[in-house]
């Protein structure tokens, strides 16, 4: 099968002062440099990313919702129709360890239309392989493109196969504080809007 990628990383950071988050940096990179290379290394051909244009020297696509800030649905949806590859990695860009998340997803079962991480029982969606078609069959019947719709919406009605993982695995950047915990520092603005 093969495999493509959708990024998350056009969200408005609201927790972090409008920050973007996607360049906050890790390690001597930037969370999304991070999820890119996680994308790759798990086979990803394309990387489409849902977002204004942050890094204009990444080896990716980039899309953005209309109108932007529509959530991670209509993010999902738009970055959707630039997806050619059977089954779509769909990874959050605030990750801590995105490698190892996408690492630990294992290969969508034949009855299932994808498989996401589990904490608790509690799904974890932005960490999942989804096969593209039942991703579109679904997209297609949302109203407003997905506009401000919960990902059960999209994800929901899917076979999915959990993987329970350990909290480490999902463990992400949402506020400063969590930034501080992850010995991260804060990077600059966008270059440009698509």
């Amino acid at each position: 099968m093969s495999l493509d990628a959708i990024l998350l990383a056009g969200g408005r950071g609201a927790r972090v002062g409008g920050a973007v988050k996607p360049l906050f940096r890790l390690d001597g990179e930037t969370l999304l440099a991070r999820a890119v290379a996680a994308a790759r290394s798990v086979g990803a051909a394309r990387i489409v990313v849902a977002a204004p244009v942050l890094a204009p020297d990444l080896d990716v696509t980039w899309v953005r919702e209309d109108p932007p800030f529509g959530g991670p649905v209509a993010a999902t949806v738009a970055a959707l129709a630039l997806v050619e590859a059977d089954e779509t990695l769909l990874l959050a860009c605030d990750l801590v360890d995105p490698s190892t998340a996408a690492g630990a997803l294992p290969p969508i079962p034949a009855d299932a239309d994808g498989v996401c991480l589990a904490e608790g029982g509690r799904p974890q969606w932005l960490t999942g392989r989804y096969r593209a078609a039942a991703l579109r069959e679904v997209a297609s019947t949302i109203p407003d493109g997905g506009r401000d719709a919960a990902m059960r919406t999209l994800l929901g009605s899917l076979r999915i196969a959990f993987v329970d993982a350990p909290v480490a695995l999902s463990r992400d950047i949402d506020t400063w504080d969590d930034l501080t915990a992850a010995g991260g520092s804060a990077a600059s603005e966008p270059e440009e809007e698509p």
